[in-house]
Protein backbone atom coordinates (compact mmCIF):
# COMPACT_ATOMS: atom_id res chain seq x y z
CA UNK A 1 0.00 0.00 0.00
CA UNK A 2 2.81 2.27 0.85
CA UNK A 3 4.26 1.93 -2.52
CA UNK A 4 0.86 3.22 -4.34
CA UNK A 5 0.48 5.86 -2.21
CA UNK A 6 4.27 6.95 -2.74
CA UNK A 7 3.32 6.43 -6.52
CA UNK A 8 -0.02 8.75 -6.78
CA UNK A 9 1.49 11.34 -4.81
CA UNK A 10 3.90 11.28 -7.44
CA UNK A 11 1.70 11.35 -10.38
CA UNK A 12 -0.25 14.26 -9.07
CA UNK A 13 1.89 16.70 -8.88
CA UNK A 14 3.97 15.24 -12.26
CA UNK A 15 2.60 18.06 -14.45
CA UNK A 16 2.98 20.82 -11.73
CA UNK A 17 7.29 19.89 -11.46
CA UNK A 18 7.13 19.70 -15.58
CA UNK A 19 5.88 23.16 -15.54
CA UNK A 20 8.14 24.25 -12.66
CA UNK A 21 11.11 22.72 -14.66
CA UNK A 22 10.04 24.59 -17.86
CA UNK A 23 9.52 27.86 -15.84
CA UNK A 24 13.11 27.82 -15.40
CA UNK A 25 14.45 26.98 -18.96
CA UNK A 26 13.26 25.28 -22.25
CA UNK A 27 14.36 21.52 -21.78
CA UNK A 28 14.37 18.71 -23.96
CA UNK A 29 12.44 15.00 -22.57
CA UNK A 30 14.99 13.58 -21.30
CA UNK A 31 16.67 16.21 -19.67
CA UNK A 32 13.27 16.70 -17.40
CA UNK A 33 12.93 12.86 -16.77
CA UNK A 34 16.58 13.39 -15.78
CA UNK A 35 15.73 15.56 -13.28
CA UNK A 36 12.69 14.53 -12.13
CA UNK A 37 14.00 11.34 -11.60
CA UNK A 38 16.98 12.83 -9.49
CA UNK A 39 14.24 14.92 -7.53
CA UNK A 40 11.37 12.51 -7.18
CA UNK A 41 11.95 8.83 -8.50
CA UNK A 42 9.73 9.02 -11.35
CA UNK A 43 10.58 7.00 -13.97
CA UNK A 44 11.55 7.92 -17.88
CA UNK A 45 8.72 6.29 -19.50
CA UNK A 46 5.72 8.39 -17.41
CA UNK A 47 7.53 11.54 -18.52
CA UNK A 48 6.70 11.15 -22.64
CA UNK A 49 2.79 10.57 -22.26
CA UNK A 50 2.39 13.50 -20.35
CA UNK A 51 4.56 15.81 -22.50
CA UNK A 52 2.47 14.37 -25.87
CA UNK A 53 -0.34 15.71 -23.68
CA UNK A 54 0.28 18.92 -22.35
CA UNK A 55 1.37 19.80 -26.01
CA UNK A 56 -1.99 18.62 -27.35
CA UNK A 57 -3.38 20.36 -23.82
CA UNK A 58 -1.66 23.65 -25.43
CA UNK A 59 0.53 23.96 -22.08
CA UNK A 60 3.88 23.35 -24.00
CA UNK A 61 5.38 24.10 -27.60
CA UNK A 62 8.29 22.00 -29.21
CA UNK A 63 11.14 23.20 -31.58
CA UNK A 64 14.08 21.14 -32.90
CA UNK A 65 17.80 21.82 -31.64
CA UNK A 66 20.36 20.63 -34.02
CA UNK A 67 23.07 18.68 -31.65
CA UNK A 68 26.39 17.79 -32.82
CA UNK A 69 26.36 14.50 -31.15
CA UNK A 70 23.82 13.12 -32.91
CA UNK A 71 20.20 13.98 -33.98
CA UNK A 72 18.36 16.91 -33.73
CA UNK A 73 16.68 17.18 -30.49
CA UNK A 74 13.29 18.39 -29.46
CA UNK A 75 12.59 21.00 -26.98
CA UNK A 76 10.10 22.24 -24.68
CA UNK A 77 9.05 25.32 -23.69
CA UNK A 78 5.88 26.91 -21.83
CA UNK A 79 3.18 28.85 -23.51
CA UNK A 80 1.53 31.61 -22.32
CA UNK A 81 -1.52 28.88 -21.00
CA UNK A 82 1.24 27.02 -19.32
CA UNK A 83 2.74 29.71 -17.19
CA UNK A 84 -1.08 30.45 -16.62
CA UNK A 85 -1.78 26.60 -15.46
CA UNK A 86 1.77 26.72 -13.17
CA UNK A 87 0.25 29.91 -11.58
CA UNK A 88 -2.76 28.42 -10.38
CA UNK A 89 -1.85 24.94 -9.52
CA UNK A 90 1.16 26.01 -7.58
CA UNK A 91 -1.49 28.27 -5.71
CA UNK A 92 -3.45 24.87 -5.43
CA UNK A 93 -0.50 22.85 -4.15
CA UNK A 94 0.91 25.34 -1.43
CA UNK A 95 -2.82 25.60 -0.20
CA UNK A 96 -3.44 21.61 -0.41
CA UNK A 97 0.25 20.92 1.18
CA UNK A 98 -0.81 23.42 4.04
CA UNK A 99 -4.40 21.95 4.40
CA UNK A 100 -2.31 18.34 4.95
CA UNK A 101 0.38 19.43 7.16
CA UNK A 102 -2.46 20.79 9.32
CA UNK A 103 -4.38 17.34 9.76
CA UNK A 104 -0.40 15.72 10.12
CA UNK A 105 -0.04 18.04 12.69
CA UNK A 106 -3.33 17.02 14.26
CA UNK A 107 -4.75 21.07 14.53
CA UNK A 108 -8.26 20.18 16.01
CA UNK A 109 -9.22 24.04 14.63
CA UNK A 110 -11.15 22.61 11.36
CA UNK A 111 -11.79 26.45 9.86
CA UNK A 112 -8.02 26.42 9.28
CA UNK A 113 -8.06 23.16 7.55
CA UNK A 114 -11.07 23.84 5.49
CA UNK A 115 -9.75 27.58 4.84
CA UNK A 116 -6.76 26.61 3.44
CA UNK A 117 -8.15 23.72 1.07
CA UNK A 118 -8.45 25.01 -1.86
CA UNK A 119 -11.38 24.56 -3.84
CA UNK A 120 -9.80 23.42 -7.07
CA UNK A 121 -7.88 20.37 -5.01
CA UNK A 122 -9.80 18.03 -7.21
CA UNK A 123 -7.90 19.16 -10.98
CA UNK A 124 -4.64 18.21 -9.28
CA UNK A 125 -5.76 14.34 -8.82
CA UNK A 126 -8.17 15.17 -12.16
CA UNK A 127 -4.15 15.12 -13.55
CA UNK A 128 -3.07 12.54 -11.66
CA UNK A 129 -5.77 10.33 -12.94
CA UNK A 130 -5.16 11.55 -16.97
CA UNK A 131 -1.59 11.38 -16.34
CA UNK A 132 -2.18 7.28 -15.63
CA UNK A 133 -4.65 6.92 -18.15
CA UNK A 134 -2.55 8.52 -20.66
CA UNK A 135 0.57 6.31 -19.94
CA UNK A 136 -1.82 2.58 -19.75
CA UNK A 137 -2.94 3.88 -23.30
CA UNK A 138 0.08 4.17 -24.47
CA UNK A 139 1.33 0.99 -22.78
CA UNK A 140 -1.78 -0.98 -24.80
CA UNK A 141 -3.53 -1.51 -21.54
CA UNK A 142 -7.09 -1.57 -20.56
CA UNK A 143 -8.04 0.65 -17.16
Amino acid sequence: MPDTIDIQLKKGVLGLCVLALLARRDSYAYEIASRLSDAIGMGEGTIYPLMRRMQTDGLVETYLVESSSGPSRKYYRLTAAGRRALDGQTGEWRAFARAVEALIAGDDDESVIVAEAPAETPALLDQSARTESTAQADRGEDK
